[in-house]
């Protein structure tokens, strides 16, 4: 406990699944959190599960005075931003190539990468005038390697690669570190969204026995033989944001049983 004492971090995505998870961590650890998400009822909830230590503000990432408006509240609240976890994102239509409209593409890539790119944009002049910090993009598996019927979805999380590689050259000498995550299938909502679009695109029997049999084939695909746990997650999270990773930036981080073969991380 302690780890994070005295610092601010934002999280996107921040009512549920890893987002919630990390800011309970986070909190824990000594941080002040503001949650940031769409859906307002759910913020609600998780902020009152933290505790004192957390706060929200209801935003669309993919808008740029939301996001403006969000950051501005956390300095207005707070006084200063350490660490901000750009976690929001959706996983889109499963469906091949092909099959995706104009409209889902540039939907998906609105939230998933224009929404961490002006997440960037509007904390990295407060972070330089405060003397750092961290900040992690949520990638994916998916952010290392293909996914059939998920192209934009894999689309979006390679962007964010990119992304990352490029803020950290550039905020480098500021002191602020850049650096992206990849989980494996994590025990969370949008997983079983994807099964049942994966069960849905493979047209096996019916739709519950037909998600079960995807999800027991993808987690036959780790080497762990399952999925990861958020917590999972929110460990490495909380070590890139802690002091502890103050000579780390510019590499991409695997959290995925083994998915990846070991070559998750790589460095800029």
């Amino acid at each position: 406990m302690g780890r994070l004492k005295g610092k601010v971090a934002i999280i996107t995505g921040g009512s549920g699944g890893i987002g919630a998870v990390t800011g309970k961590r986070f909190a824990h650890e000594g941080a002040k959190v503001l949650l940031v998400d769409i859906d307002e009822e759910s913020l609600r909830q998780t902020a009152s599960d933290i505790g004192k230590a957390a706060s929200y503000i209801k935003a669309d990432v993919s808008e740029e005075d939301q996001v403006n408006l969000y950051t501005r509240t956390a300095m207005e609240r707070y006084g200063k931003i350490d660490i901000v976890l750009l976690n929001a994102g959706v996983e889109g239509p499963f469906k091949p190539l092909v099959e995706v409209t104009v409209a889902e593409f540039d939907g998906l890539m609105g939230i998933n990468v224009r929404g961490a790119w002006l997440g960037i944009k509007a904390a990295v002049p407060h972070m330089m005038i405060g003397g750092g910090g961290s900040i992690i993009l949520l990638s994916s598996i998916a952010g290392l390697r293909g996914a059939p019927g998920q192209g934009p979805y894999v689309t979006s999380k390679h962007a964010l690669v990119g992304l990352m590689r490029t803020a950290a050259l550039e905020c480098a000498g500021h002191g602020i570190r850049v650096n992206t995550v990849h989980p494996s299938p994590v025990e969370t909502r949008m997983m079983r969204s994807i099964e049942a679009g994966a069960a849905k695109m493979v047209q096996q029997g019916g739709t519950e026995r037909a998600s079960e049999e995807v999800r027991q084939t993808i987690a036959g695909g780790i080497p762990m033989n399952r999925y990861a746990e958020p917590e999972e997650v929110a460990s490495l999270l909380l070590f890139l944001s802690s002091d502890e990773a103050r000579f780390i930036t510019g590499s991409c981080y695997s959290v995925d049983g083994g998915m990846n073969g070991g070559m998750g991380r790589s460095s800029s």
